[in-house]
C-alpha cells in the first residue's frame, strides 16, 4: 500500500514549519493556484507557494473541515478568516508510490476570498520573506 503523506501534511500545517516541506513533495511535483492561470512546475516554485500559504491562510481561524481520500490522492476542505473575509476552499494533493506530493491544487470560494487572497499571496510572495 502507497503510504500517505496526508497525516505528515497536517504535521507541518499545525507546526507552521515550511523547512519540513521540502521532505513532502517530489521533485517533479505540480502546484496549481486558484489565481494562476497555468500549472506552476517543479518544487522550487511548489515551496514558495506553500509557503506563502502557511504565512496568508494558516491563521488561528484555519481548520480543515472535511477529508475525502483515494489510494493515491485526498480532498481536504478548509476554512479560515484573512482580514475578515470568510475562505473556503480545497486543498486537492496526490502522490506517487514513495509517498511524495506530485500534485498540488488549491481551490477557493467565493470571488470575494479569491481577490483577497490574490493580494495577501502577492505582497507575501513579492516580499521574500517565505517560510
Amino acid at each position: 500500500m502507497t503510504p500517505s503523506p496526508i497525516p505528515r501534511w497536517h504535521d507541518i500545517v499545525r507546526s507552521h514549519d515550511a523547512a519540513l516541506l521540502p521532505a513532502l513533495l517530489a521533485d517533479d511535483v505540480v502546484f496549481e493556484s486558484p489565481v494562476v492561470h497555468t500549472p506552476q512546475p517543479g518544487k522550487a516554485v511548489t515551496l514558495q507557494y506553500l509557503g506563502a500559504a502557511m504565512q496568508v491562510f494558516n491563521n488561528s481561524s484555519f481548520r480543515y473541515v472535511n477529508e475525502w481520500h483515494g489510494p493515491h490522492s485526498a480532498v481536504l476542505e478548509f476554512e479560515t478568516t484573512c482580514d475578515g473575509i470568510a475562505v473556503n476552499g480545497v486543498d486537492m494533493i496526490a502522490w506517487n508510490g514513495d509517498g511524495l506530493i506530485t500534485h498540488f491544487k488549491v481551490m477557493i470560494r467565493p470571488l470575494k476570498a479569491i481577490n483577497k487572497i490574490h493580494e495577501m499571496m502577492g505582497q507575501t510572495l513579492r516580499s521574500g520573506r517565505i517560510g
